[in-house]
């Protein structure tokens, strides 16, 4: 869990780093959000073949080589801006660094089913995990902004190289709690193929497209507002909220099912985000974020519950990979679309994407949730 922790630390700071450096040399948030997204397209198309590659021949022996060559694509980016190079060059790197990167959270969740699969505490495990992934979140992009800003531009990025690359290699060397690989499967279809796992996928495209698009518009706000150092911690606040929901989520020995508590979750995404589209300021901005976020890690907590009961048990990381491939899909949309919506018409209109997409992912969800019914027997075990 320490380890995967540090290695996942920098996945809340990477998009938020890329954004500030890109803009402080090109003076665009258009470009800044394209290259920030071209990162995560690039980690959507890879995760589902890194993730199989893992069921099939271990963590470890992926991990260490797709590490090292994503601290390298980083660095590389770095230089690259800093010695000015044409912008297409940063693209390339930055598509490098993202079809490289590793859903390490997968892996984490993929350990804790292989050693909690016949106790009653899979639920809690999971609850943990998307604590542990809002802590990342509330502090990553606050201290990369204040890195970025007040250091150098480059420090949050070169904070993300040493966290990935020690945390990874940290996880990759426990040998004792990796799962086993299966070498005969009896399903060799991709889990994508479930009609379960496609609608969530679908749902988690939406929010991602929501996370994506509030990263760079909240950039933006702030610095409309005169204090561009201070997104780290709107972001944060926002991140703040799923955390708190997430502790109290994981801590209930829940009673109705887990497709009930998805739809509830999607339907308190979209009715907390409405306030955010009406604040001009930022201590309000603050708090309509931290109440956006409460729905945020009950309806994650829940997805990957729901993934891990449909999904073939030899082919978990490529299910989980799915969800956060599509994730990463979403951002890519959202990322793309706040930057030329915040050029074009101000950021305080852009949040209209953010929560169009918000609603994209409830009306899915629910107009699917007949496809997330699970085995009873399963259900009890959350």
């Amino acid at each position: 869990m320490l380890a995967g922790f540090v290695g996942r630390i920098p996945m809340s700071m990477l998009g938020i780093g890329i954004t500030l450096l890109v803009h402080s040399i090109t003076g665009s948030y258009a470009t800044a959000g394209a290259v920030s997204a071209i990162v995560s397209l690039a980690f959507a198309v890879a995760a589902p073949l890194s993730g199989r590659l893992v069921d099939r021949f271990g963590q470890a022996r992926i991990l260490v080589p797709f590490v090292l060559v994503h601290g390298v694509a980083l660095s590389g980016l770095m230089l690259l801006a800093h010695a000015h190079a044409p912008i297409w060059t940063l693209f390339a790197s930055g598509a490098i660094a993202g079809a490289s990167a590793t859903s390490l959270g997968s892996m984490v969740r993929a350990r804790w089913s292989h050693l909690l699969s016949d106790s009653g505490k899979l639920h809690t495990a999971f609850s943990f995990e998307s604590v542990a992934d809002e802590v990342i979140f509330v502090t990553g992009p606050a201290f990369t902004a204040v890195l970025a800003t007040s250091v150098n531009v480059y420090a949050g990025l070169i904070v993300v190289v040493v966290l990935t690359v020690g945390g990874t290699l940290a996880f990759a060397l426990l040998k004792g709690t990796e799962p086993p690989v299966v070498r005969h499967r009896e399903n060799k279809g991709s889990p994508i193929a479930i009609p379960g796992v496609a609608l969530l996928s679908a749902v988690m495209l939406a929010m991602g497209a929501v996370f994506g698009c509030v990263d760079i518009v909240t950039i933006a706000f702030a610095e409309e507002q005169g204090n561009k150092a201070a997104a780290g911690f709107l972001l944060a606040a926002i991140s703040g909220g799923s955390m708190v929901s997430g502790l109290w989520y994981g801590a209930r020995n829940w009673k109705i099912d887990l497709r009930s508590r998805l739809v509830r979750g999607l339907i308190v995404f979209v009715a907390g985000f409405t306030p955010v589209l009406l604040m001009g300021g930022l201590p309000t901005m603050a708090v309509a974020l931290f109440f956006a976020g409460l729905a945020i890690s009950p309806t994650l907590i829940t997805t990957f519950s729901l993934v891990e009961r449909l999904v073939p048990a030899a082919q978990l990381t490529e299910g989980m990979a799915w969800l956060l491939t599509s994730i990463g899909l979403g951002v890519a949309v959202g990322a793309w679309a706040g930057g030329h919506l915040t050029d074009s018409y101000g950021a305080s209109n852009a949040y209209g994407f953010a929560y169009a997409c918000a609603l994209l992912a409830m009306l899915v969800g629910v107009a699917g949730s007949s496809w997330l019914r699970t085995p009873v027997a399963s259900e009890t075990r959350s």
